[in-house]
């Protein structure tokens, strides 16, 4: 029989990535709301800009986790564009300490060790998915909000920019794993061209005289090669088992 074509996909709530994401965007939108008075960005250009790119970083992680299934080129670029996003978002915090006159937190200070240091507990998905995400999430939040929900915005800015970089470096890490894997494994056409073949291959009559292969034990085929026939087992190329003629 053929391969599915079909390979699993979404799960994206099990990456921490896709949590912080979350976080990242819920949070932008509190920032936003706290910190930004209307009075200075009537049109709402800086607020919106910043919801904006946090809501692209998060959307990109699903939608790349989602087209995985007929596209790794796709879920490569998606999950590519969800790390510029945040990217550009990283700037907009990044000037809003600017226009504080305050400078970025190094990564050596206390306050960035103390808040780089804490980790996500693992989230286990059952038949419930958006519900149980759902409460996990809000279980988990309370470990980062004596930073988040800080009433100094310089101390919130900052945070942000540690979780951001965090989450990028998460990205990064996912667009080389997705990269080698569409390397070994190659893309949908491919596999399609591979399981049209297995169709064919099952469908070929086999020759009463055929050997067994000496790999799995199936029938062999005749097959054809500038050096002359042999027999090729006919579950090729799940099997590469060959015979001399």
């Amino acid at each position: 029989m053929a391969n599915n074509l079909i390979e699993k996909h979404g799960g994206y709530r099990r990456l921490h990535s896709f949590t912080f994401a979350t976080m990242i965007h819920l949070e932008t939108i509190s920032f936003c709301k706290r910190f930004i008075p209307w009075q200075e960005d009537q049109l709402g250009k800086t607020a919106g800009q910043m919801i904006g790119a946090a809501r692209s970083g998060r959307q990109n992680i699903i939608e790349g986790s989602e087209r995985s299934a007929t596209s790794s080129e796709t879920e490569i670029k998606l999950t590519d564009v969800a790390r510029a996003s945040l990217a550009e978002l990283l700037g907009d915090y990044e000037m809003f300490l600017a226009e504080k006159c305050s400078i970025p937190w190094s990564r050596k200070s206390e306050e960035s060790i103390k808040f780089a240091a804490l980790r996500l507990p693992e989230y286990h998905n059952n038949d419930d998915t958006m519900h149980q995400y759902w409460k996990y999430y809000h279980r988990i939040k309370p470990i980062f909000d004596p930073w988040l929900e800080n009433k100094d915005p310089v101390v919130v800015a900052n945070t942000m920019l540690i979780l951001i970089q965090r989450t990028m470096a998460m990205l990064a890490s996912q667009i080389r794993t997705q990269s080698a894997t569409f390397l070994e494994k190659g893309g949908f056409r491919e596999k399609m061209y591979q399981s049209r073949s297995e169709v064919r291959e099952e469908k070929m009559p086999v020759d009463k005289d055929a050997p067994a292969c000496p790999e799995c034990g199936k029938p062999m085929r005749k097959r054809h090669s500038e050096r002359g026939d042999f027999w090729g087992c006919s579950q090729y190329p799940k099997c590469k088992g060959t015979v001399n003629i």
